[in-house]
């Protein structure tokens, strides 16, 4: 009952379709950003103001007690020219004449904090909630003069109906803000939203196996990176998956060959008891097995490189030595030729920094290629020319036509010359000769030879020499 629910036996929808659908929404997203964006600028508005009304509370207070004292100190002269029982009376009529409210009050009935108290006491002006009342004590008399509040949206005499003026203030500036901000908001949101959507279909048609999809190019520079690293990943993806395809195809192909041998040697050695012919039907096996490794370790090489980019451990090395050691290895490959290595260009104890694990790939499938083809002669050579290591390998072998020495280095790329056993490959080594160039910030090129056959030339910057 795979695929069904055990419920109602209806099948169960496939997991892929259930994103195909989704897509950004652009109303969704807005108001996100506009909810998020608006409360945290109003978070720090208030927080600021209170911040800043904290601050100034000192400067305000003082500022308000220059400005009434003169007001206060008229209203106290007032009093005194009236015997302290008529005061009352004369503070209801002054409070007629002013926009905030005016009383007396015993000092002993003041609900004050300590601190207020002791202005009071001193003669000073207090001043109470926020700088909406103050106090001052008349002299002489054990009474205090009330003021306020002072606000008229504090004083319920004074307020319209309805919302208080300042109120009304308030809400229509930040009504405005929010309005112009929603306004610019979207103008920045509608870029972004096409551009998810846009890289969203683009993830989506490359999850269905669409590689050739690429993101139509990011509107809003936000993401203009993520849609280039994008079609980069598709592009790698691409890449490797050819290459697998090729690779997978070529050495299917190139495995046939050693293993049909293999078995027609095997056989035929089943039907011969001659010791010369098994002996060399025993020969034939060994060298088939020497392929089929061989194969095997360039197609690993080579899909290793193309998979991922190695990273490069580079050390100095004493150059002129280390190139005679890769020569030296390789001798016994072709007993029968003339190796000769010239490093007599090099200055004296030049170092080099290279990569001791990947570049010995070069330069041995440089030899390698040059012992299949050279007749009777090959020669390395090396120089320092514009701040670049060159390293030459010339054969006298027939050469390779202008035409064809760009494409050699591509992977299983073969001449039709190398068809034969005797000279065959795989069409491996020159392509990760380059690949280990393009490693080092250089190149690999094929030109011809003093010699009369081809010249292999290996060249990157020099980055360490003494």
């Amino acid at each position: 009952m795979t695929g069904t629910n055990p419920d109602n036996g209806e099948k169960r929808p496939k997991r892929r379709l259930l994103w195909r659908g989704r897509r950004y929404s652009l109303s969704r997203i807005f108001l996100n950003f506009y909810l998020l964006a608006m409360s945290t600028f109003v978070a720090i508005a208030f927080f600021a103001d209170a911040l800043i009304s904290t601050a100034l509370k000192g400067i305000t207070d003082d500022y308000a007690r220059r400005f009434m004292r003169g007001t206060i100190l008229m209203i106290e002269d007032e009093l005194f020219r009236y015997p302290k029982s008529a005061w009352e009376k004369r503070i209801r009529i002054l409070d007629e004449k002013f926009a905030y409210r005016l009383a007396l009050a015993e000092r002993r009935q003041l609900d004050l904090p300590e601190a207020l108290l002791a202005q009071v006491d001193a003669g000073h002006i207090a001043i109470h909630r926020n700088g909406e009342i103050m106090y001052y004590a008349l002299r002489q008399s054990g009474l205090v003069l009330v003021l306020g509040p002072l606000s008229p949206s504090h004083n319920p005499e004074l307020q319209a109906p309805g919302l208080p003026l300042e109120m009304r203030i308030r809400l229509l500036t930040w009504s405005v803000i929010g309005l112009l901000f929603a306004v610019a908001l979207w103008f920045w949101v509608r870029p972004i939203w096409r551009d998810l959507e846009a890289l969203r279909q683009t993830a989506r048609a490359l999850g269905e196996g669409d590689l050739d999809a690429r993101s139509p190019g990011a509107q809003s520079k936000l993401f203009a990176p993520l849609a280039d690293t994008l079609d980069g990943m598709a592009e790698q993806i691409q890449r490797l998956i050819a290459t697998q395809k090729e690779l997978s195809s070529a050495i299917s192909h190139e495995l046939r060959t050693p293993i049909a041998r293999l078995r027609f040697a095997s056989e035929m050695m089943s039907e011969t008891d001659a010791p010369e012919e098994r002996r060399r039907l025993s020969a034939m096996m060994e060298n088939d097995l020497d392929e089929l490794d061989n194969l095997i370790d360039s197609s690993l090489t080579y899909a290793r490189f193309e998979r991922e980019t190695p990273l490069l451990n580079l050390s100095a090395v004493d150059f002129a030595e280390w190139l005679a050691d890769q020569v030296d290895n390789l001798r016994i490959l072709g007993p029968k030729l003339e190796l000769d290595l010239d490093l007599s260009r090099l200055p004296p104890g030049l170092r080099v920094a290279l990569d001791r694990r990947v570049m010995p790939h070069a330069v041995s499938n440089l030899l390698r290629n040059a012992i299949k083809y050279a007749t009777a002669r090959i020669q390395v050579s090396a120089e320092l020319a514009d701040g670049h290591i060159q390293v030459h390998v010339d054969d006298d072998g027939i050469g390779i036509p202008a035409k064809e020495r760009e494409r050699i280095f591509s992977a299983f790329t073969r001449l039709d010359r190398s068809r034969d056993r005797a000279t065959g490959g795989y069409g491996l080594g020159l392509a990760i000769t380059r690949r280990v160039m393009e490693l080092h910030g250089g190149t690999a090129s094929v030109s011809d030879s003093p010699l009369g056959g081809a010249r292999f030339t290996l060249a990157w910057p020099c980055n360490s020499t003494a």
